[in-house]
């Protein structure tokens, strides 16, 4: 058993806790944000999103580089008998060649990558559709920590009040010492709870400071709570269909299969032969010998280079082009699928979200908040047990944590149903 003294000091240890938690800490600055300066500091200075961004600079570069025409080429070369002493003679001959492009390939080329400069920026913008969704639900994540830690530290104060008076309760001689005992253990118990809820807390503070790309010493931003309307009137299958239209990854999909026409074309014109244009000057020194005694003289030339095609062997990069294209083909049509299903598991996840919170607008937090009051009015005056009020309180405690989570899950919906649908009006 546990003497008077020893309570006294684990009392004395619980009120020092409790000073030093019933306020979150604020060793680390909080900088508050709304949801739409958070999610602009996400657009501009996220990461991943800013990395991504570079694909869009690629793309345009490729563009150029599919502007370019075949680089001239020049040759030149001596040649010397070695025999100096007859005199057979030496020279050197130079040229200049350059391939003209024929079939179109050059605007095959530019079409192409223009294309996929496009389907580049459709995948960017549905990288932020994506990226938008996470950090408002990771901004809600930290509103709902901030809400149970509040009802944590709620709980824990007047827990901690119902052990200090029933330590005096106890020295008077109105209650036992085993009631005395089991308040200052129930305290300790939730000031443990506050303590793992806060660091919740703190820990969805520093995942949407991540996302802004911005971990400094100057603190974490912390989310400010505003007035939402989560109860919206949708109509599922006007959902699908602009989700479908408007989607970014719903028109990358469309966009493939432009990419994949584009590929047909280039694939056609590069199997038509190029012509190569050759011009050349020649010089050869005088000759002595007495078998062919020749002057010097300059010679030009000019002509040009057909290639023979008898390997046709660009008939299997058409075939690749054409197999691509169906294959673009099936994968748009898998996309819409997707979509309409991501959709409508969005819409049903919204729905069953609001029937949840409807539950709790028949009161039942209030009554839970009464029937706790009750309680601890009754067991202060004598009138019922100590295990009556740590019920009341775990049940009203259970309650407000599922309110919290309802409107979470509320919110949560709506920013899935509206990521899916390819809408974005939230304002939390």
């Amino acid at each position: 058993m546990l003497k008077k003294s020893t309570l006294n000091i684990l009392l004395l240890i619980l009120i020092s806790a409790c000073n030093l938690h019933s306020q979150p800490d604020t060793t680390v600055p909080l900088k508050k944000v709304d949801l739409k300066a958070y999610l602009g500091l996400v657009g501009q200075n996220n990461l991943e999103y800013a990395a991504r961004k570079f694909d869009l600079s690629r793309a345009d570069a490729g563009i150029e580089m599919a502007k370019i025409f075949p680089d001239p080429s020049f040759s030149y070369a001596w040649f010397d008998n070695g025999q100096r002493r007859i005199e057979m003679g030496y020279g050197f001959n130079g040229g200049l060649s350059w391939t003209a492009e024929l079939g179109g390939k050059r605007k095959a080329r530019v079409d192409l990558a223009r294309s996929e400069a496009e389907l580049t920026r459709f995948l960017l913008q549905d990288y932020f559709r994506a990226l938008r969704a996470d950090a408002t639900l990771n901004f809600l994540s930290a509103l709902r920590n901030k809400q149970l830690l509040a009802m944590q530290a709620g709980s824990y104060q007047a827990m901690k009040h119902l052990a200090e008076s029933d330590s005096l309760r106890y020295k008077a001689g109105s209650i036992s010492q085993i009631d005395a005992r089991q308040s200052r253990l129930e305290a300790l118990a939730m000031l443990n709870e506050l303590i793992t809820q806060e660091a919740r807390w703190k820990l969805s503070l520093l995942n949407m400071s991540v996302l802004t790309g911005e971990l400094k010493k100057d603190g974490l931003y912390e989310p400010l709570i505003g007035t939402a309307k989560l109860d919206r009137d949708f109509n599922l299958q006007q959902l699908i269909t602009a989700a479908q239209n408007t989607r970014a990854d719903a028109l990358a999909a469309l966009q493939n299969k432009d990419v994949s026409q584009k590929a047909i074309m280039l694939a056609k014109a590069n199997r038509v032969a190029d012509i190569e244009l050759r011009s050349g000057l020649i010089f050869a020194s005088h000759t002595k010998n007495i078998i062919a005694p020749t002057p010097s003289f300059f010679q030009l030339s000019a002509g040009l280079a057909i290639p023979l095609k008898f390997s046709n062997r660009y008939a299997g990069e058409l075939k690749m082009a054409y197999y691509s294209a169906q294959q673009a083909e099936l994968m748009y049509r898998k996309a819409e699928l997707l979509i309409e299903a991501e959709v409508t598991q969005a819409y049903f996840n919204y729905e069953a979200g609001r029937k949840q919170m409807n539950q709790f607008n028949n009161g039942m937090l209030d009554e839970a908040k009464k029937v706790l009051e009750g309680k601890t009015y009754s067991y202060q005056r004598g009138e019922t047990s100590l295990l009556e009020v740590l019920n009341a309180r775990r049940t009203y405690n259970m309650l407000q944590a599922s309110y919290y989570e309802a409107v979470f899950n509320y919110a949560s919906s709506l920013v899935e149903l509206e990521k899916a649908a390819g809408i974005w009006d939230i304002e939390f």
